[in-house]
């Protein structure tokens, strides 16, 4: 029996089509370190790793893959998504880039796919003009908790899935601005954002099956944007 049988549904040519596919990552932490894992499960077979940062305790409530161990190491980030690809595809293509994505252009211009999880507008808008420029399909993961004060908090984020002429982040309102205004002011820094695992998996798990359907479409119609907007109190 073959390990990918139970996803036939995607089509009898998608084994070869998520095997000969290579998808970029620009953030691997609490959402993409979820994302790298479920598409080597689902059989993708080339990766482009990028993300400078290593591993702390205060990643642990959320880097899947990441142990104690690898905090009190200070490993690499992308060692730890390249280990977990190749706990089930041994034979992946993997480039991992401890460095910033501006370092390793020419591997993106590459792949199939980019997915960016990142922390500020700034990257977000320069990301997605980068894939634009070519023609490259962008998913964008982001989440934030908000203090409701008395009200408790709010757990909230976004998928978007941008392709080459079809609308953007600054046309859906996410980029704006205003926004990154804002966020060059506080010098572009995000600073210590709550985070926990569960939102993360959601818009993790949301942006999967957006990118497999680009790839191996197990659903005929293919919007060429979507923005998936994530209410956590709510759970939907």
């Amino acid at each position: 029996m073959n390990r990918l049988d139970r996803q036939s549904f995607l089509g009898p040519d998608s084994e070869s089509l998520l095997r000969e596919c290579t998808v970029g990552f620009i953030g691997l932490g609490g959402s993409g370190a979820h994302v790298v894992q479920q598409l080597a499960h689902l059989g993708v077979g080339g990766f482009v790793l990028v993300d400078p940062d290593k591993i702390d305790l205060t990643n642990t409530n959320r880097l899947v893959g990441g142990t104690l161990a690898d905090a009190g190491a200070e490993t690499l980030k992308v060692t730890i998504a390249e280990r977990a690809i190749r706990g089930v595809q041994p034979d992946a293509r993997v480039v991992a880039v401890p460095d910033t994505w501006l370092a390793t252009m020419d591997e993106l211009k590459v792949c199939d796919v980019i997915v960016g999880a990142v922390d500020s507008y700034k990257e977000r808008d320069q990301l997605e003009r980068f894939a634009r420029r070519h023609l490259i399909p962008y998913l964008d993961i982001g989440m934030d908790v908000h203090d409701l004060g008395p009200n408790g908090f709010l757990i909230s984020g976004q998928v978007v899935r941008s392709m080459p002429g079809g609308p953007c982040l600054r046309c859906c309102g996410l980029v704006t601005e205003e926004r990154l205004a804002q966020e060059a002011q506080a010098y572009g820094a995000a600073g210590g954002r709550p985070q926990v695992v569960w939102p993360n998996g959601v818009l993790a798990s949301t942006a999967v099956g957006l990118l497999v359907q680009i790839i191996a479409p197990w659903h005929p119609k293919l919007l060429e944007f979507v923005y998936l907007e994530y209410d956590g109190t709510r759970a939907r």
